[in-house]
């Protein structure tokens, strides 16, 4: 079965699944993406990863601001769509809209769903120390990620893991699940979507920077776990000396006897910046400066030490 798909997306995660669909044989019939944002100091417009693939692929890029567009939803509808599919796109899907292809909307969301449903869910897996998380595939209804699900794929979240490395890999097992899926539908094998246990929601809201700040009465292991969180984006801050510092890496350190906050001297730590927790300690690996580059722990130390 030939199916006439449309794919929303626009950040790095949701390019693994446009060029499975690409790699398939199964093109969509057009892309939908956000506006182009400025990036940079100099704030240029630059095309998101999805648009940059689309043009690439040769396939028609539509950016609208919002979807509630007469215009673009009868465009849409001249299309004849089977399926939308859409992996972080950013924008609310209206009614209207979902109702628009004949099979509806699919949604790739990357955590086991209904835990983490919102903007954040790969961030807040691993600072609530889940041990697993993964990728489910809805399909989509007017509420925030609440549809009922028609595939999942889990995968254990290492303890070292970042969000980084976990965003990635989660972006390539969506790619996976979106296939798989595709060819059941195909095969008519698509079991019924399965309804989400609402009473086992939790919710994963849009980070700002402010969430970042490491407050230093918590227990280490929280903190080592927001620091992985929060890398690439929004990055954990703190306060260390009378300095705003953000930190990339870090670990969890021995118990000390020290104050919340309070730099740790004389610990024979040659690699990590030692900082004393609400519980425990935390030890960080690498760190930056306002205005100044990423450095590890060592060169750091080097560069000061009175920290030492």
């Amino acid at each position: 079965m030939s199916l006439r798909l449309l794919f929303a997306g626009t950040p790095e995660f949701a390019v693994p699944a446009l060029n499975a669909l690409l790699g398939s044989g199964q093109a969509p019939l057009a892309v939908l993406t956000q506006p182009d944002r400025g990036a940079g100091r100099g704030r240029r417009l630059t095309a998101g990863p999805v648009k940059q693939r689309a043009l690439e692929a040769g396939i028609e890029v539509l950016q609208p601001e919002h979807l509630r567009d007469d215009l673009l939803l009868a465009s849409l509808r001249d299309l004849q769509p089977d399926l939308l599919v859409t992996a972080a796109y950013g924008l609310i899907l209206p009614r209207r809209l979902l109702e628009v292809p004949r099979l509806g909307c699919w949604n790739l969301h990357a955590s086991l769903l209904p835990r983490w449903r919102g903007a954040s869910p790969i961030q807040q897996a691993i600072l609530h120390g889940d041990s697993e998380t993964g990728v489910s595939l809805m399909q989509m209804e007017p509420g925030l990620d609440t549809g009922p699900v028609l595939a999942r794929l889990a995968t254990p979240i290492d303890s070292l893991e970042d969000a980084a490395s976990l965003h990635d890999r989660l972006a390539l097992l969506a790619a996976e699940v979106l296939l798989d899926t595709l060819g059941r539908l195909a095969a008519g094998k698509l079991p019924p979507a399965t309804p989400q246990d609402d009473s086992l929601a939790t919710h994963a809201p849009l980070l700002t920077k402010k969430d970042a700040r490491l407050d230093w009465n918590e227990p280490a292991v929280r903190l080592a776990r927001a620091v992985r969180a929060f890398n690439p984006w929004p990055v954990a801050w703190a306060d260390i000396e009378g300095r705003e510092l953000r930190m990339f890496r870090a670990r969890v350190g021995a118990a000390v006897n020290a104050k919340p906050g309070q730099l740790m001297r004389g610990h024979g730590c040659s690699d990590a910046v030692v900082v004393g927790c609400g519980e425990g300690s935390l030890e960080v690996l690498e760190l930056q400066a306002p205005g100044r580059r990423r450095v590890t722990a060592a060169d750091w130390l080097n560069a000061h030490p009175d920290w030492r």
